[in-house]
């Protein structure tokens, strides 16, 4: 397991994150976090770490500098978050550990709008995506656009999130599924919730991340 504390130089700004690559990866999850979290996020890091053992590849970045965090308002712009996230993708197919390894995108809250749309500009380059109790609808123009494997995962009490990622659900043309954890609340912390949001994602990641017919050795 390779695993290294990165500056990712963007246009405007340098973002830390942690960059962990088991030997021979399946493929690299970028995490794209919600408003008010980081690289820190302890679910984010669970959900990770259990990727990393089924030799999945993850970026936990901030999307924000603290500075930037500090304005609350920047926290929902959008549009800023798609943009930094679309920059830190193109470094990660560029950085030279990882430029032939497939990429996907694990968004949580409002961070699964801002990979959903990523991932519609990207096109065929994210090959799979996983939100986690997110705002598809904070993407609605987008969903159409997405050629990548959604897997839209909310719990059941989180009544609100499941009436959005509904609608969503509907505008998404590429291949989806939606996924209701009985018992769980937006976060996930019940017990054993969080990892079986974990045990879906890698079940996914690992279906659509690598194409059969491509051997990736490194």
């Amino acid at each position: 397991m390779k695993r290294e504390e990165i500056n990712i130089p963007l246009s405007s700004v340098t973002l830390k994150g942690e960059l962990a690559l088991p030997e021979n990866a399946l493929g690299i999850v970028v995490f794209s976090h919600g408003s008010g979290s980081s690289r820190f996020s302890p679910r984010n890091k669970m959900v990770g770490e259990l990727m990393q053992q089924h030799g999945i590849g993850t970026l936990l970045f901030d999307l924000l500098t603290e500075e930037e965090d500090r304005a609350y308002e920047n926290r929902f712009d959008i549009d800023l978050l798609v943009s930094r996230l679309i920059e830190a993708t193109e470094w990660l197919m560029q950085y030279k550990m990882t430029k032939k390894i497939p990429v996907a995108y694990f968004g949580a809250s409002t961070g699964a709008a801002s990979a959903l749309r990523a991932a519609a500009y990207f096109g065929k380059n994210i090959r799979a995506v996983v939100s986690r109790g997110g705002r598809p609808d904070l993407a609605l123009n987008a969903l159409p656009m997405v050629t990548a494997p959604t897997l839209l995962i909310v719990g059941q009490m989180d009544m609100p999130v499941i009436k959005i990622n509904k609608l969503a659900f509907d505008q998404l043309k590429s291949i989806k599924e939606m996924k209701i954890i009985p018992g769980a609340t937006h976060l996930f912390e019940e017990p054993g919730k969080l990892m079986e949001v974990a045990e879906m994602a890698i079940e996914w990641f690992k279906k659509y991340l690598v194409q059969k017919e491509t051997n990736y050795n490194f």
